[in-house]
């Protein structure tokens, strides 16, 4: 049947572009023909993180090696919480990047797999990024921002215009999210459930003293490297000055433990983000601020964005951590709203991509 006139569309979505396994199922309901009678209803959004020790990263091959040891038990619990059989799905949409590429290829094949096994189910690649985007817009009902995209691998602000995402700035280094996670290991800050969130629950405790960081705002664009090097070496002289055990001086002899550290460090990246989704803001006239990707889960970022936004007379959009945080879900969502439009991935040409940039991607499903 033409899905163009089917009344109910489902899509299964497989995420993995870093330490995340997702798989979500998405139903589209209504006429293609009137979008205003459409809706999306979340039947099932199932993830499993790969979690590496503290002071570590995790390894491509290791997340890659975790998602294929997951993938199918993940994908069974995703059908049978949407309560759906294999003949229900209409398609199947998987990351085709950006990400890392050993565990994104590990879920371009299995997703494949699924798609030849399940009887010829088309597959849909979908842009990491978009998905994000899509998902955000969703679940809050923003209808024109100016995007704020900020994970372990990208950091961006886009704003919507003729079709297409455009990047208004972004980093010129590393993203604020692999900042944030570098840090971490600094300190030998937990990685579960994640170093950004435990980064954050620390700077909660902190805030006596403010740390002097490069401050590293060029235009549109951010630089988080310097940042990074030198939070890393006042960590290091800290755990110097007591065997590792309590506080440090900052330039001024002021002491300061790695509760402040975190905390300095958290102000002074979002202050940064804020200047240019701001800056954003003024140049394409939206009043909204959208911010989507894991670290935009971090309540101190939405609460200088919520606190810039009013000053405007705007308005910020947020999502908790079952949409922020990567998963299948918004790939599902994103996936079927290209599908709907005629777009399909041939199986030859399933593959995936570490660089797919959000503006690469024709938004066909918007005006």
């Amino acid at each position: 049947m033409d899905i163009t006139k089917k009344k109910r569309r489902i899509a299964l979505g497989c995420e993995g572009s870093a330490n995340k396994l997702g798989i979500g199922v998405i139903l589209h309901e209504g006429d293609l023909t009137d979008p205003s009678t459409c809706t999306s209803t979340v039947l099932s959004n199932v993830r499993h993180t790969f979690v590496s020790p503290p002071g570590t990263g995790f390894l491509p091959k290791d997340t890659a090696h975790h998602h294929r040891a997951f993938f199918a038990r993940i994908a069974k619990q995703a059908l049978a919480d949407a309560h759906l059989s294999i003949s229900d799905i209409d398609c199947i949409c998987y990351t085709r990047g950006p990400g890392m590429g050993a565990p994104l290829t590990s879920v371009a094949i299995a997703a494949r797999t699924l798609a030849l096994l399940w009887g010829g189910k088309p597959l849909v690649g979908v842009n990491h990024c978009v998905g994000h985007i899509e998902m955000g817009r969703a679940i809050t009902g923003a209808d024109h921002p100016v995007v704020l995209y900020v994970s372990g691998g990208n950091t961006q602000v886009i704003a919507y215009a003729e079709q297409r995402y455009r990047i208004f700035g972004e980093t010129l280094d590393i993203a604020v999210g692999n900042c944030l996670d570098r840090f971490a290991r600094a300190l030998a800050i937990s990685n579960d459930p994640a170093p950004g969130y435990n980064i954050e629950q620390l700077a909660k405790r902190g805030g006596r003293v403010l740390l002097d960081l490069p401050y590293a705002v060029k235009g549109m664009d951010c630089s988080f490297s310097g940042i990074l090097t030198r939070a890393e070496e006042l960590a290091a002289q800290m755990k110097q000055a007591n065997g590792g055990g309590g506080g440090g001086k900052g330039p001024d002899g002021e002491p300061f433990t790695g509760a402040d550290l975190c905390f300095s460090l958290q102000e002074t990246v979002f202050a940064m983000l804020v200047e240019i989704t701001e800056r954003a803001m003024a140049h394409v006239g939206s009043g909204q601020v959208l911010i989507v990707g894991g670290v935009g889960c971090n309540e101190r970022l939405q609460e200088m964005m919520g606190a810039m936004a009013a000053d405007r007379g705007g308005s910020v959009y947020a999502t908790d951590e079952r949409f922020c945080i990567d998963n299948g879900i918004m790939i599902a969502h994103a996936g079927l709203l290209a599908y709907e439009t005629g777009f399909q991935t041939p199986i030859e040409d399933s593959t995936c991509t570490q660089r797919f940039r959000t503006d690469e991607v024709f938004v066909k499903w918007r005006k």
